[in-house]
């Protein structure tokens, strides 16, 4: 499947039912579109099957109530939605995209309390979210803006709203030949990629940024659980830029980028290592399993 996203052949499951790909349409003033009260996930299929499938459905619940969205649908039936969409499409590896916002409804202000919650189910084929990265290591730009407060904004919700600044950065880092940005966060400290979390090792250890201001990825845990079952130690802590320099290696980690190496991130150079490789590896065969 190529092409614009809203030109393609297939089914695009949307409030209880699945309707054509190009007739998947929302109304100009859905109050998503002006206000940004949407939350989504983004999540992987392999082999018929998506991986850490409730936890992302769980996740979702839980992001709609931080934006004070109760979503109409439970787990079940959001995992029902999932598959009926794959299946609708043929697809048995794929990447899906779930997003539930408020709709065009009573209201068409900053408060929508009338508007309906709805939501839809996509799937298609998505191959290496930063190509031929995985091989090579991504190279990384450092992003001008900040990863905001937890006073701010609900860090635990995989809200639209939220990756406004990602866009910006990731445009940013593509027009200096990179491949994404690293964000900072509010106090200074190395927080994430634009849609990624980040990892770093040194001395057969591994060092990553603190959940605090960040949200704490479904792939994140998963990493962190493979390492420490290697007997290989996590430091989960607030890391400073100027640190960089002394880091052997560097990788992402999210549904889309899975496991993915960095080679640099501005000026500081990482080796595409061992462990790094190991784990990238590692985690290609546990989604599978």
């Amino acid at each position: 499947m190529s092409g614009a996203y809203d030109d393609r052949d297939g089914k695009i499951w949307m409030d209880g039912k699945l309707v054509e790909w190009r007739d998947a349409n929302v109304h100009i003033l859905t109050h998503a579109l002006h206000y940004a009260s949407s939350v989504f996930e983004g999540e992987r299929c392999y082999d018929g099957k998506v991986f850490k499938s409730r936890k992302h459905s769980q996740r979702l619940l839980k992001s709609g109530e931080l934006m004070d969205m109760a979503i109409p649908y439970t787990v079940d039936e959001i995992e029902a939605a999932k598959r009926a969409t794959l299946d609708a499409n043929g697809l048995t590896n794929a990447y899906l995209r779930v997003v539930a916002f408020r709709g065009a409804g009573e209201d068409m202000g900053v408060a929508a309390s009338r508007n309906p919650i709805r939501m839809a189910v996509t799937a298609w084929e998505w191959g290496n979210y930063y190509g031929d990265a995985k091989m090579k290591g991504a190279k990384l730009d450092i992003a001008k803006w900040k990863r905001p407060s937890p006073e701010t904004i609900p860090v635990a919700a995989k809200a639209a709203g939220l990756y406004m600044i990602c866009t910006m950065s990731k445009h940013a880092a593509e027009a200096k030949g990179c491949s994404d940005a690293m964000f900072l966060d509010y106090r200074g400290y190395v927080a994430e990629a634009t849609g990624a979390n980040i990892f770093f090792v040194k001395d057969g250890e591994v060092h990553t940024p603190l959940a605090d201001s960040i949200l704490n990825g479904l792939t994140r845990q998963t990493v962190i659980g493979m390492l420490k079952d290697r007997q290989i130690k996590v430091h989960e802590r607030h890391i400073m830029p100027e640190e960089l320099e002394g880091f052997e290696q560097c990788f992402l980690t999210g549904s889309a980028a899975e496991v993915t190496p960095v080679g640099e991130i501005g000026d500081f150079n990482f080796e595409v290592g061992t462990l790094t490789r190991e784990i990238a590896e590692g985690y290609e065969k546990l989604v599978r399993s």
